[in-house]
């Protein structure tokens, strides 16, 4: 695996790959052809993982996994569902999730994210890989109770902290060969495959393309499988992907 990181060293921001644990820093643009340190960065002291990119739209898919459909009592989707997220929700691997009302039933939801990596518009799925940066882990918060009460989801899941994300971009994993589960305070809560998906990852970054222009660091959301359940403060939630480093964060 190739791992992408963004970091904070004092007041420097900057990206860095993530060999064995030692970062290796980028030269150049992220998303064009850069180029990378020989020697890791020393001292490691002081290096706080941010979230890993600065996008200028998060884009959630809803129900693209059967098996969450039908836990939820909706039918299956015959095309992708998908809405706008505020940015302003992400935080970092680590962070704390602050729910604005306790007393609601707030969710956790484990997804894959796709990274975006080139502008893109109206491109055909056979040629949607070509725009992807990379993938990483991400949940999408959700207040349930404004959910229900209100025509759309954009509110329910948009409050500040609602899109923990990261630690790390992975460039080359095959998206739909993944397994995808969610440890609350250590206990399996959902347990699938990104294979379950009914829409691919190269069919969302296609059919998102013929309706917005997407832009490099863009992020999408692509739905969570079975298993969704209430979260309360004290939590902590676990989102491991494959291989991937695992996102960790817990409830304030």
């Amino acid at each position: 695996m190739a791992a992408i990181g963004r970091f904070q060293k004092g007041d420097s921001i900057f990206y860095a790959k993530v060999v064995d644990g030692k970062l290796y820093k980028l030269k150049g643009d992220v998303f064009g052809s850069p180029s990378f340190a020989k020697r890791p960065i020393t001292p490691s002291r002081g290096i706080r993982t941010l979230v890993p990119v600065e996008p200028s739209k998060v884009i959630a898919v809803g129900l693209n996994y059967a098996d969450h459909a039908r836990e939820s009592n909706l039918k299956p989707p015959t095309q992708p569902l998908f809405w706008l997220k505020a940015p302003t929700s992400l935080i970092p691997d680590g962070a704390k999730i602050d729910l604005p009302f306790p007393s609601h039933r707030n969710d956790y939801e484990a997804e894959l994210a796709i990274i975006i990596g080139r502008r893109i518009r109206n491109v055909a799925p056979q040629a949607a890989g070509r725009y992807i940066f990379g993938y990483t882990a991400a949940q999408d918060i959700s207040d349930r109770d404004i959910q229900r009460g209100e025509s759309q989801w954009a509110r329910a899941k948009s409050f500040d902290t609602f899109t923990p994300i990261g630690p790390f971009i992975e460039t080359k994993i095959d998206p739909q060969d993944q397994t995808i589960q969610l440890f609350q305070n250590g206990q399996l809560r959902q347990n699938s495959h990104t294979s379950q998906m009914i829409f691919s990852c190269a069919q969302l970054v296609s059919f998102i393309s013929t309706n917005m222009t997407l832009l490099p660091g863009d992020i999408i959301l692509t739905g969570t499988p079975s298993g969704v359940g209430p979260i309360q403060s004290g939590d902590r939630l676990e989102v491991r992907i494959g291989d991937m480093q695992a996102l960790c964060n817990s409830v304030k």
